[in-house]
């Protein structure tokens, strides 16, 4: 993904167009594993394993190895699934967090009286700066803040 030097990163439709397909070979890499713990979970619970999974394994790590290409279809199939999941998944997961985190910490720091912003308006002050005692460094000191 290309960065902008002015912002921390790209954000709607655009931002889209960075993201790269993986690869065959490890897209093959991974649904070689997860139909091969499929066939062989079974087995740490006292069940029996499964053939036709580690047969899809098989031929998955054969395609990915032998003939990549074919998998391009499912490749790409599959990352259209995720970008799909993505955009519904992430504003769930994050309102969630929001309301089980940040939410009950504001209706406590409300009861309790506390403001951390003091965004009153208050009409005579001169200015809104908080003046510091002893005051900071010079400024000629700060070189290079960024």
């Amino acid at each position: 993904m290309k960065s902008s030097p002015a912002t921390h990163e790209r954000l709607g439709p655009a931002a889209k167009d960075d993201v790269k397909l993986p690869t065959e070979r490890s897209f093959a890499h991974v649904f070689a594993g997860v139909f091969a713990l499929v066939a062989l979970l079974p087995l740490a619970h006292g069940g029996a394993w499964r053939p036709w999974a580690l047969g899809v394994s098989a031929v998955f790590m054969a395609l990915g190895y032998g003939a990549p290409m074919i998998l391009r279809p499912l490749n790409k199939l599959w990352f259209k699934f995720g970008l799909l999941l993505h955009a519904i998944i992430n504003p769930i997961v994050l309102g969630a967090m929001f309301f089980v985190a940040v939410t009950p910490m504001a209706l406590v720091m409300r009861l309790a009286g506390k403001k951390l912003l003091n965004m009153d308006y208050e009409p005579a002050a001169k200015s809104y700066w908080i003046e510091r005692k002893p005051p900071g460094p010079p400024p000629e000191s700060v070189r290079r803040q960024f």
